[in-house]
């Protein structure tokens, strides 16, 4: 299985607070029988001079853990004015993958957000990947959930939602409705968000954690 949204690097953002700590989460994801991992860090735009200040920083977090050679680097893109004509936004895409995982903000919906997903996506030839879609039902209205459904995208779920009613009955119908689902722990740590697999394979039916697998293996290059 693979962890595609997972915020295990140390000292890059919110997760992992150091190198020790991306070892615990290391060893929680390999117990609960997780074999490749996607390293997610946010990326705000205006956090950053350029996307290769970025990635430098990226890689000297990815060093301090030994460079696991089951990881696949890339980024939660956060969805920012302009984000599309950002020089270098391609290079945010998952390692060896055409996938970009792309993060709504929960401040309300805009048109102009489609619009920039859709200019990255046309021009560097990606696959938007929407990050815990579950998550903006209660801040977006049901057309404005409708208009990001109707989008050809892959929708990540993370596994915590399988553990929430309201989350978990929005997610089943996502899943009756045939959209491309994959899933990811979105684990920032190891207590209040530690990776939680056992909550997916419980609840989530094995064909689909079998689909999710087979999409993520159909973008690998």
């Amino acid at each position: 299985m693979t962890d595609f949204h997972i915020h295990i690097l140390p000292s890059i953002d919110d997760g992992s607070k150091s190198p020790e700590m991306s070892h615990e989460m290391l060893e929680m994801l390999k117990d609960q029988g997780i074999d490749r991992i996607v390293a997610t860090p946010h990326f705000y735009a205006h956090r950053y001079e350029n996307v290769e200040q970025f990635l430098e920083k990226r890689q000297r977090a990815y060093e301090l853990i030994g460079s696991p050679e089951n990881m696949l680097l890339g980024a939660e893109v956060a969805i920012e004015h302009g984000i599309s004509k950002l020089k270098g936004i391609e290079k945010l895409a998952v390692q060896n993958t055409d996938l970009i995982l792309l993060e709504f903000p929960y401040t309300g919906f805009a048109p102009w957000m489609t619009e920039e997903i859709h200019n990255i996506c046309a021009e560097y030839k990606l696959k938007p990947v929407i990050a815990h879609i579950h998550r903006y039902i209660d801040d977006y209205s049901k057309e404005q959930m409708e208009m990001i459904l109707g989008m050809n995208a892959i929708f990540q779920i993370n596994n915590e939602a399988f553990g929430n009613f309201h989350e978990r009955h929005f997610v089943k119908k996502l899943i009756k409705s045939e959209h491309s689902i994959i899933f990811g722990s979105d684990s920032h740590n190891t207590d209040s968000r530690r990776p939680d697999w056992e909550l997916l394979k419980k609840k989530a039916p094995q064909s689909v954690i079998d689909e999710a697998e087979k999409i993520l293996q159909q973008h690998i290059k």
